[in-house]
Formats: C-alpha cells, sequence, structure tokens
C-alpha cells in the first residue's frame, strides 16, 4: 500500500494590485546596486504600535515569504507575516499625496495621521 502527499500552493499572505506591482518594477529599475527586492515589515512604533514599511532588501531570508512579480522580488518580513495575512497592498497617487495603502483586515485600529496600526 503507497500513500500518496498531495501539495497545493498556498497563497501569498499579502496581494500585490498591479498598481503595487508596477511601483515595485519602478523601485527596482532604480534600486541601488545590491538590491535583489523590496520588503515589506511592520516594525514597532507609532501611536499603535506597528507600522508598514517598505526597504530595499539586498540578501533573502530564508523565513521571509518571497513572491515573483513581473517587475521583482517583493518578500514580506518572517516576523510580519501573521500580522499580515489576507492584506491587500495597493499604490495610490493624485493630486498631493503617493504611497502604498494597505487594506488589513487584522488591524483592529488605526492612528489618527494612519501610520500605525494595532492588532
Amino acid at each position: 500500500m503507497t500513500t500518496e502527499t498531495k501539495t497545493r500552493a498556498r497563497p501569498a499572505a499579502v496581494i500585490l494590485t498591479p498598481a503595487a506591482e508596477a511601483r515595485v518594477a519602478h523601485l527596482m529599475r532604480q534600486a541601488p546596486e545590491g538590491a535583489i527586492g523590496v520588503k515589506l515589515s511592520t516594525p514597532r512604533r507609532g501611536c499603535s504600535g506597528l507600522a508598514y514599511s517598505v526597504d530595499y532588501v539586498t540578501e533573502a531570508n530564508s523565513f521571509d515569504e518571497k513572491i515573483e512579480t513581473p517587475g521583482g522580488l517583493f518578500f514580506i518580513d518572517g516576523a510580519s507575516v501573521l500580522y499580515l495575512v489576507g492584506s491587500t497592498m495597493d499604490w495610490q497617487e493624485d493630486d498631493f499625496t503617493a504611497g502604498f495603502v494597505f487594506h488589513n483586515p487584522n488591524a483592529k485600529g488605526t492612528c489618527g495621521c494612519g501610520e500605525s496600526f494595532t492588532i
């Protein structure tokens, strides 16, 4: 008797909209030498406790989640994944502001300025 184990692809913790993917591609075209991708993390800061941070990354960490986008690699900090599961990351621009916007179903609240969130 043989048992067969089937595995299925695990969905990404964060879904990037086409606008966010395009912004990652733009960032990678302008990346400093040695950058291999862009990384999302949730450092502790701000009024509510956690903030979103997007930075260049120069080496892969085995605990980070890696998402291949058409414009380059996008990493999610391994310690931040639980705070971000099910989130959508978008890039929005208007006449006065431009930036990544996060729709995070895990966030229970945000500070008044919108810079940080709590789980």
